[in-house]
């Protein structure tokens, strides 16, 4: 199989990790105070965009009504009296008070005033920037994802589509006024930039096709010509051209307002309810898929794989599967957060669409296994699909007209088999530790631990949303400083915010409890809470506050994977302090991250105790909890996400395509087969019994009779095995008591493979007699138990099921009626798959279970045990005894000179087992017909009704 290195990938986000910026050249870092006012800052910018605000920059927001603005501590500090020359004893000074003075650059070579405190400071490198706005690039991209929300606000005002003549671009000619150039967008998905950006190496040949993130409606055509050019050659990117209008209602109220609360698990009540259920705005996010589509149609190359991102582009994958051009293209589909239980997707009135539109990808990845089930369980409750383990079994979708209420592309979908896939995310180690070296990073520290020398200082960094939880947090440290007065003045709360829309920051309660806290326990020197947002906040000083904390802590009410832990856990290399971590975060979820302090965050009382816990921990305890977090976090790191992540992509890709039409492969040609068995010294013939010699009557009498083997199986068996030149193997499902023990009495002389491989018998011969080889007996068999609770509590639910217990294994036998396509039918095969799901998330992974899902029925066994690995035992030399998947060791069972195996000049392979057939493709001599009657690998196919009379004519021959 060939690997990703060998292809490029196409990219598609939301938002274009490089945007166009208005102006000659990249604009100097303003020399300004912090809190002197945007429009200030920047001359060439602020007019660039005809606003009077600069590109891509937060305003401070604004709280409705008469509430005073969110305001950050450090504005608040900034605008009382400047502080004392002399610290008082016995207080601590709190170094972001100082941010005006001793962070600002240098006016006319020489510092500014301030405080005799600051003469104590370390010597600030020359060359580092001090100013805390965005405005000029960052060397390291944050790897959290959800900076791209932050756009929301920025481009509402950037982006307005109600500009008077005068206040935008001039309609002609606006290209030769202003040039442009390349900046880092803020906007992007930084966590996916990071991550690809880790394997450049590996991922040589890449195309990212996104939005630049800033207003476009003023960009004349040739300045979008330019822009195209120069972003494709420079910065393999091509632009997506959205109207303003069209975007703000997809991005603002579709994406925002509709999808990210229903996959938050925070459905709205009224009034936004008829938004909610009802959205126009589902046009425009439509719209906005299509122009995706439009474009990498126009740039896509045969060989090309598509890599779709995110919950803003969930009909991208339908789109582009419609397309002739994508029939067979590897398309994976990944959501960067969190998806809910079917309970609360099935809320939208657009979720058939957006289901639809994710499977017509071949890979579907999550961030954790329980985002992935509910996927599973969602699409089988909603489509009627039938969701297994491995994914999703698609057959026939028809999408209908792009024209239709429910939006869903045009085109049909032929039956396909769509992977569904667990993939952390994690971050670029490597370039953290880089960073974290810089010089920059270690004034701040120094600085920071000069300052707050003798307190302990707890760090967190979140959207100001009511989904962060931020204010559970600040509830839990108010409560944690009065039941622990102890610590009044010694502890600090230093919160960085992402800040999102005014409604987000109202709706999260923030600023109130910032105040109360505050108002309570603050002295003249003292502020337990220190408010920051992060445009007053550099990634250097970020990595500081990391690495000198005595906590971070994340309350999130529900989140995919938070990276900023893991940022954390590796700033924190020396010193080892905890995590306390939400359990309603992704990350909790890998065993790695159990070791932090988990909350909940809704639980007020139980988070100040963890916070508690936290400051007065041991340092061996510290130390090893923090070995199994860092443990974690350096092995699922970025570049392996990219890398399972394209590779699976490819690889299922490859499975669902692979496979030939059925009406491509030719029926098998007895007369050309018949010279070459007829010729052949030695022959190995493997033969399956259920679907092959035996057709089972399927009705549920046929089931629960007694098993009888057929007298023309067993005749056709023996007129085989009487010729000595012939090695023949039954390989069957049935059990071996009851069943297959009958078969073994009346042909010594035929091998036998039971319950698909959990058993072998070798071969009478007059050597040795014959034996039954447990391979399994090594193995931990007490999951039967549970798994048939499981599964009577799914056969009280749907009529006419029952299960069969085996020696190893066990099958559902969920439909024994008609194969008509009934009300009935299509009820069992939700159940089925229902409980599929149930045993494999309960007992798979536990036990080490594989399950085969049948057309009326499901098989439940050990993994890596099958028809193929019984078969590989089989060719192992001295037999099934000897191979190293047998649970016991027996001395030969035949000479060398009587391994027909070993040296057969004709293997013929007939029976339905797909992955078999493909590993005896690979023998030179192997000729293997297919009787599944579906699209198969084999070199040939056979009706099952007619395999008995071919094979006769085989056996007939001497």
């Amino acid at each position: 199989m060939s690997s990703f290195r060998n292809h490029r990938v196409i990219i598609a986000s939301l938002f274009l990790p490089t945007t166009a910026v208005l102006g000659e050249s990249n604009p100097p870092t303003p020399d300004i105070h912090v809190h002197d006012p945007p429009s200030q800052s920047n001359g060439v910018s602020a007019k660039a965009n005809g606003t009077g605000k600069p590109p891509f920059r937060h305003q401070p927001s604004r709280s409705l009504g008469n509430i005073a603005p969110l305001k950050s501590i450090v504005d608040d500090l900034k605008s009382r009296a400047i502080t004392p020359l002399s610290t008082p004893p016995g207080e601590i000074t709190n170094p972001f008070s100082k941010f005006s003075s001793i962070a600002s650059p240098q006016r006319n070579g020489s510092p500014l005033s301030g405080s005799a405190s600051d003469s104590n400071l370390p010597p600030s490198p020359p060359s580092l920037d001090r100013s805390f706005t965005f405005s000029s690039p960052r060397k390291f991209q944050t790897t959290h994802q959800d900076v791209q929300h932050a756009a929301r606000l920025q481009r509402k005002q950037s982006r307005s589509s109600s500009r008077r003549p005068g206040d935008g671009y001039p309609s002609n000619g606006f290209e030769g006024y202003h040039p442009w150039h390349t900046a880092p967008n803020s906007h992007c998905n930084g966590g996916l930039k990071n991550a690809v950006d880790s394997v450049k190496d590996r991922l040589s040949q890449k195309l990212w096709v996104g939005t630049l993130g800033n207003s476009t409606d003023g960009f004349g055509p040739e300045l979008r010509g330019s822009i195209d050019r120069r972003m494709r050659e420079m910065c393999s990117s091509v632009p997506v051209w959205i109207p303003d209008g069209e975007f703000e209602s997809c991005y603002d109220e579709f994406c925002h307002q509709v999808l990210w609360p229903c996959l938050h698990y925070a459905v709205p009540d009224a009034p936004k309810t008829k938004l909610f259920y009802e959205s126009a705005s589902f046009k425009q996010y439509r719209a906005v898929n299509q122009r995706f589509a439009d474009v990498i149609i126009e740039n896509y190359r045969e060989g090309d794989i598509i890599w779709v991102n995110d919950y803003h582009l969930m009909l991208l994958p339908a789109l582009l599967r419609a397309h002739p051009k994508f029939a067979n293209a590897p398309i994976g589909f990944f959501l960067h957060v969190a998806f809910p239980s079917s309970e609360i997707f099935r809320c939208l009135s657009v979720r058939e669409s957006l289901l639809r539109g994710v499977l017509a990808a071949d890979l579907v990845g999550f961030q954790t296994a329980s985002y992935a089930r509910h996927f599973r369980q969602t699409v089988s409750r909603i489509l009627a699909l039938e969701a297994l383990p491995k994914g999703i079994q698609v057959e026939g979708i028809i999408d209908g007209t792009s024209g239709t209420s429910n939006g869903s592309p045009k085109g049909e979908q032929k039956g396909r088999f769509v992977d569904v896939g667990v993939f952390p995310m994690g971050i670029d180690v490597n370039a953290l530790k880089e960073k974290k070296r810089d010089a920059e990073v270690s004034y701040w520290v120094q600085l920071l631990r000069q300052r707050y020398a003798g307190m302990k200082m707890i760090v967190g960094r979140d959207k100001l949303d009511e989904i962060q939880g931020v204010k559970h947090k600040l509830e839990a440290f108010e409560r944690f400083l009065k039941k622990n007065p102890e610590f009044q003045g010694k502890v600090v709360l230093i919160q960085v915010a992402l800040q999102t829309t005014e409604f987000n920051e109202l709706a999260g309660g923030v600023s109130d409890v910032v105040a109360r806290v505050n108002a309570a326990f603050s002295t003249l020197t003292y502020q337990p809470v220190v408010f920051l947002h992060t445009q007053e906040v550099t990634f250097s000083q970020y990595l500081a506050l990391l690495t000198v904390a005595d906590a971070f802590l994340v309350t999130s009410l529900r989140e995919g994977m938070a990276l900023r832990t893991h940022e954390f856990v590796e700033c924190q290399e020396g010193r080892h302090r905890p995590l306390i971590l939400s359990e309603f975060t992704g990350s909790y979820s890998y065993s790695g991250f159990r070791s932090c302090i988990a909350v909940n965050p809704y639980d007020t009382r139980g988070t100040a105790k963890a916070i508690h816990q936290a400051l007065t921990m041991s340092d061996d305890e510290a130390l090893s909890r923090w070995e199994d977090l860092h443990n974690h976090v350096v092995t699922q790191t970025a570049q392996t996400f990219v890398t399972s992540f394209l590779t699976r992509c490819l690889r299922a890709n490859t499975e669902h395509t692979a496979q030939t039409d059925l009406s491509a492969v030719p029926v098998v040609d007895v007369a050309r087969l018949l010279p070459r068995y007829k010729h052949s010294s030695k022959r190995l013939l493997l033969i399956d019994y259920e679907g092959a010699i035996w057709i089972r009557d399927m009705s549920r009498a046929g089931l629960l009779a007694p098993f009888e083997p057929q007298k023309e199986a067993l005749e056709l068996l023996k007129r085989f095995s009487d010729d000595s030149r012939n090695e023949v193997w039954l390989l069957s499902g049935l059990p071996v008591k009851g069943a297959l023990d009958k078969i073994a009495d009346a042909v010594p002389s035929v091998g036998i493979v039971a319950e698909n491989g959990c058993f072998i018998k070798t071969r009478e011969t007059k050597k040795s007699p014959a034996k039954w080889i447990d391979m399994v007996g090594n193995l931990n068999l007490t999951w039967k138990g549970p798994c048939i609770e499981i599964l009577n509590y799914f056969t009280e639910r749907t009529p006419g099921s029952f299960v069969e217990e085996r020696e190893a294994s066990v099958v559902w036998r969920f439909w024994t009626g008609p194969t008509d396509d009934c009300s009935d039918r299509q009820w069992a095969r939700r159940q089925a798959a229902e409980a599929q799901n149930h045993i494999f998330d309960s007992l798979g992974e536990r036990y080490g279970l594989r399950i085969i899902p049948g057309a009326n029925s499901f098989l439940v066994l050990p993994n890596n045990i099958s028809r193929s690995t019984a078969v590989g035992a089989i060719l192992h030399p001295g037999g099934p005894a000897y191979s190293p998947r047998s649970g016991m060791m027996l001395s030969p069972v035949h000479g060398e000179g009587d391994d027909v195996s070993d040296e057969a000049g004709f293997v013929v392979a007939v029976g339905g087992d797909e992955k078999l057939l493909r590993r005896l493709n690979e023998l030179d001599n192997a000729e293997t017909v297919s009787t599944s009657r579906k699209g198969t690998d084999a070199k040939w196919k056979l009706d099952p009704k007619e395999v008995m009379s071919v094979l006769s004519q085989f056996a007939n021959l001497r």
